[in-house]
C-alpha cells in the first residue's frame, strides 16, 4: 500500500533511504536545513518542503534520521502539533535510549504514536537496500512502520518496547568496536613476530577468531579486497560515528552500574582516534594507532 511519507534528514544516509521509498512506490516529502542535501533528493523524486513542519502536515508516517538525541527532540517539539493526530513517527538516528524514550513519551502525549528504528549498514547499505533496522516500540506501531522498512532494508527486528531499537544498536556496536581493536592488535602483533597479514587472516578467519570485523571489515590491506583498508582507510563506517555509538554505550554501562571494563575503554580509544580522523577515515584506521603506538 503506497503510503505519504515526510523524511526529514536527507544526508548521507537519509537521502538513500527516502529515494529508495520513493523506489517502492510511496510518495516522500521530504526536509533537510542543507540545500544541496534537498536538491539531491529532489533528483532522485522526492518532493521537497521548504520545512520540516510543511513536510509532516499531511504525511501519514513520519521518518527522522538526524545526528543526535537533542535534534530528534528539538524537532518534535517543533512539528508534533503539526501533524495529523495519531501519525506514526519512526526516528532512524542512533541516539541516546533515554532521548529515545522521552521521543516516544513526547509523541504519545501530543497524541501520536512512536517507533525507535536505528540501521546498520553505512551508506552502502543505505544506497543499496540492504540496512538492517532495529525497532522498539509496539506491535502495531512495528507492524504498520514495517513495509516501510523493508523497502529501505534487507532485515528488520523487532527488538521490545520504546528504546529497545537504540538498545539493540548500541549493544551490537559496542561488540563490533571491541572486535575492530582487538583484531587490530592481534594484526600487529602478528606482524612483529614475522607472521604474513595472510597468514593470520587465513587461520583466524576459519577458526575461533572468525568474526565481522575480520572477515567484511579486515583491518590490514590485502586479505578482503573489498574492506576500507584497501582504499586507504575512507569510509566505509567513518571512525567518528564509532565513537558516537561507543560513546552513547559507555552512558548507557555508566547508569546501568554495568562492568564493561572493554566497552569503556574501546570509547575511549576511538574518542581519541576520532579527533584526529573524523569522518575521513574507517573505524578500521585504527590499527594504525595501535601500530604507531607500538613503534611498529
Amino acid at each position: 500500500m503506497s503510503r505519504t511519507v515526510a523524511f526529514i534528514g536527507l544526508g548521507h544516509m537519509g537521502g538513500p533511504m527516502a529515494a529508495n521509498l520513493v523506489k517502492a512506490g510511496h510518495r516522500v516529502q521530504g526536509h533537510d536545513l542543507v540545500a544541496v542535501a534537498l536538491d539531491t533528493a529532489a533528483g532522485a523524486g522526492i518532493v521537497p518542503a521548504t520545512s520540516a513542519i510543511e513536510a509532516v502536515a499531511d504525511a501519514d508516517v513520519v521518518i527522522t534520521m538526524l545526528p543526535a538525541g537533542r535534534h530528534v527532540l528539538g524537532l518534535y517539539d517543533d512539528i508534533l502539533a503539526a501533524a495529523r493526530p495519531g501519525t506514526l513517527f519512526v526516528d532512524c538516528s542512533t541516539i541516546d535510549v533515554a532521548d529515545a524514550r522521552t521521543a516516544h513519551e513526547r509523541a504519545a502525549a501530543a497524541g501520536m504514536r512512536a517507533l525507535d528504528a536505528p540501521v546498520s549498514g553505512g551508506v552502502v547499505g543505505a544506497e543499496a537496500a540492504t540496512l538492517t533496522f532495529m525497532a522498539g516500540g509496539g506491535d502495531a506501531e512495528y507492524a504498520e512502520a514495517r513495509p516501510l522498512l523493508e523497502a529501505m532494508g534487507k532485515k528488520a527486528v523487532h527488538c521490545g518496547d520504546a528504546g529497545a531499537g537504540q538498545a539493540a544498536k548500541i549493544c551490537n556496536n559496542m561488540i563490533l568496536g571491541v572486535s575492530m581493536i582487538a583484531v587490530s592488535e592481534a594484526f600487529v602483533l602478528g606482524e612483529s613476530l614475522g607472521l604474513s597479514h595472510q597468514a593470520l587472516y587465513d587461520v583466524a578467519s576459519t577458526a575461533s577468531g572468525q568474526c565481522w570485523a575480520l572477515s567484511v571489515n579486515c583491518p590490514v590491506p590485502g586479505p578482503v579486497p573489498a574492506s576500507p583498508a584497501n582504499r586507504d582507510y575512507l569510509p566505509g563506517f567513518a571512525a567518528a560515528l564509532m565513537a558516537k555509538d561507543l560513546g552513547l554505550a559507555a552512558n548507557a554501562v555508566r547508569s546501568g552500574g554495568v562492568h564493561a571494563e572493554l566497552g569503556l575503554r574501546a570509547a575511549e580509544l576511538y574518542a581519541a582516534y576520532a579527533e584526529r580522523a573524523g569522518v575521513t577515515e574507517d573505524f578500521s584506521g585504527i590499527v594504525r594507532t595501535i601500530r604507531d603506538r607500538s613503534g611498529k
